[in-house]
């Protein structure tokens, strides 16, 4: 979806593992006209198998906002599909929208499916526990 064939968008699903993020993403960008990103597309391995690392969090978080910007500038929608848990995490997608005018939507799943990634319940708690409602508009 370029400009000249209608409205630039900026798309952010936060939710927890497990919510349903990532396949809410993929059904929004069937028919091609958003641009899918998350960080955990970043922590595949060359086989395109899933491992997640801690110490890889920053790196794939600074490369997801950069496959963001890059795209924005290109003239496409994004959806970024993350968790999100906190609103400042949001603050760069925000920035770079701002800065370029784009439209912001943000989209919260609340669902409760298995994680795709096998988070232990454990580290949902600990996300749950920290997670920050938006502000009001």
């Amino acid at each position: 979806m370029t400009t000249s064939d209608t409205k630039q968008l900026l798309m952010l699903i936060r939710g927890l593992p497990g919510s349903g993020k990532s396949t809410l993403a993929q059904k929004l960008c069937q028919n091609g006209d958003l641009i899918h990103l998350e960080a955990d597309m970043f922590m595949t391995d060359r086989n395109g198998k899933y491992s997640f690392s801690p110490a890889k969090l920053a790196d794939v978080h600074a490369r997801c906002e950069h496959e963001t910007r890059q795209n924005l500038e290109d003239g496409h929608s994004v959806v970024v599909a993350n968790t999100f848990s906190q609103v400042w995490e949001m603050q760069p997608y925000l920035d770079m929208a701002r800065e370029r005018k784009i439209p912001v939507q943000i989209i919260e799943c609340q669902g409760q499916f298995k994680s795709i990634h096998d988070v232990p319940e454990r580290g949902i708690a600990t996300m749950r526990n920290r997670w920050e409602k938006l502000p009001p508009k």
